[in-house]
């Protein structure tokens, strides 16, 4: 591969020694970039383009190929490399308009008039001879209509390929090519960041920087553009295992090795189920960990009903059983309410004492649990961000379990992390109800053990799925809902609002609910649940619908997950295209959790890629894979807010592979100089810092 990068002239070494050392100069790339007129200046800065340094990394979208005189037609837009035969600039009779110039110019297969309006230096500044590529719009009588234009060296009429770069208004792709091509030299001063003596061993010949930084730009633009990057997933490599081994030198945890009779009694005799192969797994994985001193640091993720909570649960009692303390924090009031009510029917309650804590708690239930945490005498407490506040004080946390952990930031995370005394740290299980796919499971947990429950519970039946786009669609629809209820079932109906709103012409729940209970489902119960209610009104209506006092709950994505309602077989979601893939398939998840077959209803468009993946497939990890694919990472990496950029040159899933290579060789970096302090590493260093902050490189604790 590092053959097109290089010439391989074999140079004898006289000529070696004689050659005038040239060393880089970084200064030469943080100089500022000059960009002329002020109103594409302006646009150069909110593209991020202030130094030469940031024009070079500034890569091309992807490399277009340039259209041929003889092959335009009428109304056609391209992009053309044609030569200037002359040039002239005209008055306009329109009042306030500057002269409008005019070129002749012509490639190899044909002869045009380029027309440039309101930009009169252009007469000067192309002047006969010179090559431009120019983008715009093939008109009538041979007429070519410029909106964008830039100097190029490439030769006319030939069918090469033009880069075509991210660009705003104000600033074109074209402009940035000429901006590109002014100071492309300069890449002469790009730093090499990996060590050189085994750096195209490790790498399997991908270029050095500089020499990719050029490719990208003028040459074989997608091979340097994997060796950019390579360094990219590097980078985030490298900051996601330093912050993993930062937190496991930072502390001991508590030891929880003593005997199991609490976890044992509770799996054989009162769980209501045989825990799956993969759940003991993760139990057996989840008791080496826990009773090490070194602290837990670990992702559960699994396919929707494959018994996370179950796994997270015996970590718990394995805390409580050793006279320690356990915290289950969620992310919204509503999902910590499910999450204890599921928690309190998993639990041996005589000897377990839990409690609930959010923001909605009364004073008088606050203080009595605040006072109980403190004294020990509360072993287990289900809470949201009020968990975190400085008044809570734990007598001995041991463990504790963070569900949907991206939505927390890392204050809120540290904060409960500082909560375990006598200078431990508490030993903390991370859960996410969508399942991952690898290459973002490397990217945006790297600094995280991972265990993956995919095998579910005996007698689960997958979910069938149809989207109903036509009236007739959606009243056989409801015809399948009422046979469902008039046979003893329920039904969840899920809209997107709790208002109405024209501008997103999506039904509210509010609305919804009383609609259908004059409507479609008028002689059926119909309860009413979205996450503006009040807490007793919220927990008043799930109640009733899991005690089957309604037929149906209408209600917003509070049921996204945490409820379990075996005799719920048909989900009806509106507005379906509205959600993402894996926000549908939770919705989905919440059916078909009985013994009875069960359906999903997506209103939504045919044609919405997303709902014919749902429609097609069942496994979360496919559909997490699929996701991926439609979104790009834009939308998902950086997601985790713990300072992970989004990526400006890697693609996802694409580079999977060279993420792979990422992880091995930061992994080796760091088993031989954790700190990246000797003199081989300084320039990776560097460039971690530059990326991430200064507090990247800070030293391990002893």
């Amino acid at each position: 591969m590092a053959t097109a990068f290089a010439d391989r002239t074999e140079l004898d070494h006289a000529t070696l020694l004689g050659a005038p050392l040239r060393w880089p100069r970084p200064s030469a790339l943080t100089s500022s970039l000059k960009v002329a007129p002020q109103k594409s200046a302006d646009a150069a800065a909110q593209l991020g383009l202030i130094t030469v340094g940031d024009l070079l990394e500034h890569l091309p979208r992807d490399r277009r190929e340039a259209r041929t005189v003889a092959t335009l037609c009428p109304d056609d837009v391209a992009t053309v490399v044609v030569e200037v035969r002359s040039i002239t600039s005209r008055p306009v009779r329109r009042r306030g308009m500057k002269p409008l110039v005019e070129a002749t110019v012509a490639d190899e297969t044909g002869v045009m008039k380029a027309t440039f309006f309101n930009q009169p230096w252009l007469q000067r500044k192309y002047p006969a001879g010179t090559r431009l590529v120019l983008h715009g719009k093939f008109a009538a009588r041979n007429a070519f209509r410029v909106t964008s234009h830039a100097p190029t060296d490439e030769s006319t009429g030939s069918a090469s390929e033009v880069a075509h770069y991210p660009a705003t208004e104000g600033l074109s792709s074209t402009q940035i090519l000429a901006l590109v091509r002014a100071h492309l030299s300069a890449a002469e001063h790009v730093v090499e960041p990996l060590p050189a003596r085994d750096r195209l061993r490790t790498l399997g010949g991908l270029p050095d920087r500089r020499a990719a930084i050029v490719a990208a730009h003028a040459g074989d633009h997608e091979a340097g553009r994997r060796r950019l990057a390579f360094d990219e997933l590097l980078l985030a490599q490298l900051s996601l295992l330093r912050r993993r081994a930062q937190r496991r030198a930072s502390g001991a945890a508590p030891v929880l090795d003593g005997p199991a009779a609490l976890t044992v009694r509770w799996r054989e005799e009162l769980l209501p189920f045989t825990p799956t192969g993969d759940q003991l797994r993760a139990i057996a994985r989840l008791d080496e960990e826990l009773a090490s001193p070194r602290p837990m640091q670990r992702l559960l993720m699994g396919e929707v009903g494959s018994g996370k909570t179950v796994v997270a649960l015996h970590a718990i009692l394995r805390a409580v059983e050793q006279d320690m303390q356990a915290v289950f924090m969620a992310p919204t009031e509503t999902l910590a309410e499910q999450h204890f009510a599921t928690l309190q029917a998993l639990m041996p309650g005589e000897a377990v004492r839990a409690a609930l804590l959010t923001g909605s708690t009364t004073a008088a239930r606050r203080a009595d649990t605040l006072s109980k945490l403190a004294t020990g005498e509360l072993s287990f407490v289900v809470g949201t961000h009020a968990l975190v506040e400085p008044d809570v004080v734990f007598d001995r946390l041991a463990v504790v379990v963070v569900d949907e952990q991206h939505r927390f930031g890392v204050r809120q995370r540290a904060a409960l992390d500082a909560k375990a005394r006598d200078g431990l740290v508490p030993h903390v299980l991370h859960m996410t109800a969508t399942p991952i796919p690898r290459t973002m499971a490397l990217l945006r947990y790297g600094d995280l053990d991972i265990t993956t429950l995919r095998e579910l519970p005996r007698g689960r039946r997958p979910v069938a799925t149809h989207i109903a786009s036509t009236d007739a669609e959606r009243a056989r629809a409801y015809d399948l809902v009422r046979e469902e209820l008039d046979a003893g079932r329920q039904a969840f109906v899920v809209c997107p609002l709790v208002e109405e709103s024209e501008a997103l012409q999506a039904r509210a729940a509010t609305a919804e609910y009383e609609r259908l209970r004059g409507g479609e489902l008028r002689d059926y119960r119909v309860a009413l649940l979205h996450g503006q209610m009040r807490p007793r009104d919220k927990q008043a209506a799930m109640l009733s619908f899991a005690a089957g006092e309604a037929d149906v709950l209408v209600a917003t994505t509070v049921i996204e997950v945490g409820i379990d309602i075996p005799n719920a077989t048909v989900m009806l979601v509106e507005g379906a295209e509205r959600y993402g893939i894996s926000q549908l398939h939770q919705l989905r998840g919440r059916v078909g959790r009985g013994e009875h077959a069960a359906t999903c209803l997506l209103f939504g468009p045919k044609h919405a890629a997303r709902l014919r993946a749902l429609e097609r497939n069942t496994d979360g990890f496919e559909l997490a894979r699929i996701d991926l694919e439609l979104r790009g990472e834009g939308e998902i990496a950086g997601t985790r807010q713990s300072g992970l950029a989004q990526f400006k040159v890697a693609r996802l899933p694409e580079d999977e592979g060279l993420a792979e290579a990422a992880k091995v060789y930061a992994e080796a970096l760091l088993a031989g100089d954790p700190e990246l302090a000797s003199p081989e590493h300084v320039l990776l260093g560097d460039a971690l810092a530059a990326a991430y902050g200064a507090g990247e490189l800070a030293p391990l604790p002893a």
